[in-house]
């Protein structure tokens, strides 16, 4: 059998072909059919001297399926179709087959034409499989997965597949609990990732491990973020102590997949190391989009002494320039101000740059000196517009960190065929939950403090511990966090105390991360390594940003199968043999 438009040249002679019918048109004397399969289409011609054949053509319909039996020839003058790569050749059937029929489909399987919402196409899954689009992203995922493969092997990394019913372990999201059958009241856990058996086989003497993991979060899904499941490239290093090491070994790969796989342009050769602090400070995020500039300037000192309230009772002022702005109308300004508002801003005060001078409500209450400082530091021009926030530091970072990215969108700064890496480095080990009001893992918990037990000995205030700085890293691709990685703790002297810090005593420690503790006191080397969302990844290199366009079966944005009907109601008898009680909600 031969592929359509892979294989077929005018030289093929006779073929054997099958397919779906992508069309159909009965042009009187002649019907022809565009068969198509996962390489492409090819136009078949019935001629009624080929009775049966032509006899069968004339009740085909759009997705049946058939096999045609003829030979390739070359097109006649005119009549080629230069928008597909068999424009030029066509099968004259001899011997034509129908292998199956097709209801009318509830779902186009075009790419063009009428749009259809994504619940009807997740759905019919099946059939929206079937567009080309789609043929092509599964054909490149699975050129992406040999790619990476390819990489891993030629690295001596060695790949390792690790258990899917695992225990539960406080890796920042929720887990998929099963409860056993075999020992009631527990339970095991869908792995949120492979973090603690990487680290076993570290200690079993594996030096370099990867796999191509499925991971596991009862989180929430957004279009960067599948519901439920993911699959990521996971890796270890045994006899590593720095995240440089790692990041130094992992970064070309990232870059081949941008320009060898992709075929995209990178911003810099050299990727940047930019502390979490200092991207909070500069960005207002931990994943900015270094595609454009906008940063963050901090005008705290320059308008202390200012006479514009609003400035001058707020506990840090900063702003950015926005090169254009100048031009945005009123209602945009108003749009813009409310998206400040919904992150927590009283509003959103603006300087425009015209030819005549700075323009704007405000300007009469700043000083000549102070108006002078701001253009200064902002380097604004004519024909530029400056945001002001001012609030908290940590308000006012988020707020203009997000207001930074919807600026960046409405005047399309964002380059699709550019990518933009960076790492983030030097994350906090602990943060301040405020809803329990009290310390918690900024993080993983599995990560080295830099400094080790001396840094965790000398914090005696929380003001201190939040001030303890893990050797962990994030990889950003234009303003998507991909990699996640760290230097692992494998003292366990320092893992106990962590945990202490937070107030978990060494028997919590031991029930919950027994078997890597006890592990860890059999000569385990130094490790570290890092994991990488390859799905979104993939969507970046993809030009999507919806994730559910490059899965095959994903779920949609409620967390439904649509398709296959889960979440779904089981059997009593499945319920009672793993020890459960449905409680109805009225009762809850």
């Amino acid at each position: 059998m031969r592929s359509l438009a892979k294989d077929l040249t005018v030289k093929s002679g006779k073929v054997q072909l099958a397919g779906w019918v992508n069309s159909r048109r009965d042009h009187g004397g002649l019907i022809f059919i565009d068969l198509r399969d996962h390489t492409g289409v090819i136009q078949l011609v019935i001629d009624p001297q080929t009775k049966d054949a032509f006899e069968l053509a004339e009740h085909l319909r759009d997705e049946y399926v058939i096999r045609a039996e003829g030979t390739v020839r070359q097109r006649g003058e005119g009549l080629e179709n230069p928008n597909i790569p068999t424009g030029n050749i066509e099968v004259v059937v001899e011997n034509l087959e129908l292998l199956n029929r097709s209801e009318p489909l509830p779902v186009s399987t075009h790419d063009e034409g009428a749009e259809t919402g994504e619940d009807l196409r997740l759905k019919y899954r099946y059939l929206d499989l079937r567009r080309p689009s789609m043929q092509h992203r599964l054909a490149r995922r699975s050129e992406y997965y040999r790619f990476m493969r390819n990489y891993m092997h030629d690295h001596d990394f060695i790949e390792v597949t690790t258990p899917i019913l695992a225990n539960s372990s406080p890796e920042g999201a929720r887990d998929f609990i099963i409860p056993s059958r075999l020992h009631p009241g527990e339970f095991y856990a869908l792995p949120q990732a492979p973090q603690q058996f990487k680290q076993l086989l570290m200690v079993g003497g594996i030096p370099r491990y990867y796999q191509i993991a499925p991971c596991f979060r009862d989180e929430d899904p957004r279009a960067d973020r599948l519901y439920g499941e993911f699959y990521q490239l996971d890796c270890e290093m045994a006899f590593v102590e720095d995240g440089e090491t790692v990041r130094q070994e992992m970064e070309p790969l990232v870059k081949g997949l941008v320009k060898d796989f992709g075929g995209k342009k990178l911003l810099s050769e050299d990727i940047p190391r930019i502390p979490y602090q200092e991207s909070m400070e500069k960005y207002g995020v931990d994943k900015p989009d270094l595609r454009y500039g906008m940063e963050l300037i901090d005008l705290t000192d320059d308008l202390k002494d200012t006479q514009f309230a609003v400035f001058a009772k707020a506990e840090c002022v900063k702003a950015i320039c926005v090169k254009n702005g100048a031009e945005l109308s009123r209602s945009q300004i108003d749009n813009f101000t409310e998206q400040a508002r919904k992150l927590g801003a009283g509003g959103l005060a603006y300087l425009t740059y015209t030819p005549e001078g700075i323009k704007s409500p405000i300007a009469k209450f700043l000083s000549e000196a102070e108006l002078d400082a701001i253009t200064k530091k902002t380097g604004a021009e004519a024909g530029d517009a400056v945001f002001f926030g001012a609030d908290t530091r940590a308000k006012v970072n988020k707020v203009l960190g997000q207001l930074r990215i919807a600026f960046a969108d409405h005047f399309n700064l964002k380059d699709p065929n550019v990518v933009a890496l960076c790492w983030i480095v030097d994350f906090p080990f602990y943060e301040w939950d405020d809803g329990a009001e009290k310390l918690d893992f900024g993080h993983n918990p599995f990560s080295m403090p830099k400094g080790g037990l001396e840094a965790l000995e000398n914090a005696k205030t929380d003001e201190e511990k939040l001030a303890i700085v893990a050797d962990q890293y994030d990889m950003v691709m234009n303003g998507y966090e991909i990699c996640s990685g760290a230097v692992r703790n494998h003292n366990p002297e320092i893992m106990y105390k962590v945990f202490g810090i937070l107030g978990y005593g060494e028997k919590y420690v031991e029930a919950r991360f027994g078997g890597m503790l006890n592990a860890f006191k059999f000569g385990a080397p130094p490790h570290a390594g890092c994991a990488y969302g390859i799905d979104r990844i993939f969507m970046v290199l993809e030009n999507t940003e919806n994730i559910r366009d490059i899965v095959a079966f994903p779920k949609n944005g409620s967390g439904t199968d649509l398709m296959m009907g889960a979440p779904s109601v089981v059997d009593d008898y499945q319920i009672t043999d793993c020890h459960l009680q449905i409680i109805p909600e009225d009762e809850e």
